[in-house]
């Protein structure tokens, strides 16, 4: 995952390997990708640390003094902003420094081109098509047309395969905890949630493929593909799945001239070059002031057409990617997680009653039920081991029978 670090210098990125880290892993991502030593480190979650002018202001600021206290129980997770102060001095990287002109190597135009960033369009995606679970798909579709109207912001992850081909079929999408407004979409990411999802997708010989997310009706007036909020959320998690076929789907209601409305859904890679430049930190995320939506700005100038501007199109990012359906192994008609409504075990009663018919193995194939099935099982051993009755559809044990219909029993 990624920390954001603010200190005196501003705003920097430290990679932790491990979800699961603690403060002390932290100190050491920060002197070994920082050069802050972590013994004249003094962290917090609280942003008054920066203001602290004496060394007995900064003692007072102790939520992470503990170096085994785990990240999560200070709720922090990807993307979450640490403030450091620290004594001292250090090097901060930067660009290297290489003379021209009349003190050294001279630069031909061509060269300077060269040393620039050039935006081209992207012809052909990594991923030769998705293939969406019908039933998935539409359980998505459904929620933000009837119970949300489109009028907010909904996202999930997409899980399924990718083939040798570069295919990619969609079986299930994980909606996360999170906030959506007319405008933006705030993933509230639960890292122990997360790791359950992944443990239940391993188990069913999948893993996660992509981003989806929806617009608002509101957004259906304006004259762009997707946004620049939208384009950086987008790079930023195909950046994190780091899946070479990874897809970002759009949801969106189109209203015609007549008034009519129909759901439609699209498809992208974020472009190679898109990926890269936000690796390397050429996205402007403070923005001073306001632009235009459908245009993303960089910190400094890239070439467009032949023409230096800080201002990119973001149709430049987008690769179109084909979309077809299919019928996956999994149903989606258990209730789904994070929504308005709270999932309880009173659902895992009515599910298993409407479908008694059915073998035990068909009634518990659905990855919804499954995330709340396993919150009551060993991540390491029974969550595999049922996935794994669900993947190749065989006799789920007459322990875990016991125990699933003890739970619904119980509610």
């Amino acid at each position: 995952m990624m920390i954001r670090i603010r200190s005196r210098d501003g705003l920097e990125r430290v990679s932790i390997d491990n979800p699961r880290a603690t403060v002390a892993a932290l100190k050491s991502g920060i002197e070994s990708q920082l050069r802050v030593p972590v013994q004249a480190q003094i962290l917090s979650t609280n942003q008054n640390l920066l203001l602290a002018k004496s060394q007995t202001d900064l003692t007072r600021f102790t939520d992470m003094i503990d170096p085994n206290t785990a990240l999560t129980a200070l709720n922090i997770g990807h993307g979450s902003i640490v403030y450091l102060a620290y004594e001292g001095e250090r090097t901060v990287a930067g660009p290297a420094f290489h003379p021209s002109g009349s003190f050294g190597k001279k630069m031909t135009m061509d060269d300077l081109i060269a040393k620039q960033m050039r935006i081209t369009h992207q012809e052909n995606p990594h991923c030769e098509l998705v293939s969406f679970d019908r039933d998935a798909a539409n359980a998505f579709q459904q929620y933000v047309n009837e119970s949300l109207a489109f009028a907010v912001k909904r996202g999930g992850f997409m899980y399924g395969t990718v083939s040798e081909e570069g295919k990619v079929e969609v079986d299930f999408i994980y909606e996360p905890p999170q906030q959506g407004t007319e405008e933006n979409l705030i993933l509230l990411r639960d890292l122990d949630e997360e790791n359950l999802v992944e443990a239940i997708a391993l188990g069913l010989g999948m893993r996660k493929v992509g981003f989806i997310f929806t617009q608002t009706v509101s957004q259906d007036k304006k004259d762009y593909t997707m946004s620049n909020s939208e384009v950086l959320q987008a790079v930023e998690l195909q950046a994190e799945g780091d899946l070479k076929e990874w897809v970002t789907a759009v949801v969106k209601l189109e209203v015609s001239e007549d008034g009519s409305a129909a759901v439609h859904f699209e498809a992208f890679q974020m472009s190679d070059m898109c990926v890269r430049l936000f690796k390397e930190g050429w996205f402007e995320r403070d923005l001073k002031e306001e632009i235009d939506p459908k245009l993303s700005r960089m910190t400094k100038d890239v070439v467009v057409g032949g023409k230096d501007t800080k201002d990119v199109d973001n149709d430049f990012f987008m690769v179109v990617v084909k979309i077809v359906d299919h019928q996956g192994p999994l149903s989606s008609t258990f209730p789904i997680e994070n929504r308005i409504i709270t999932v309880t075990m009173r659902a895992l009663k009515n599910h298993l009653d409407r479908a008694k018919n059915l073998p035990f193995v068909k009634r518990i194939s659905d990855f919804h039920l499954l995330l709340l099935l396993v919150r009551f099982l060993d991540v390491n051993s029974d969550v595999p081991a049922l996935a794994g009755c669900v993947q190749t559809q065989s006799i789920v044990p007459e322990g875990y029978q016991i125990l699933i219909e003890s739970l619904a029993a119980a509610s």
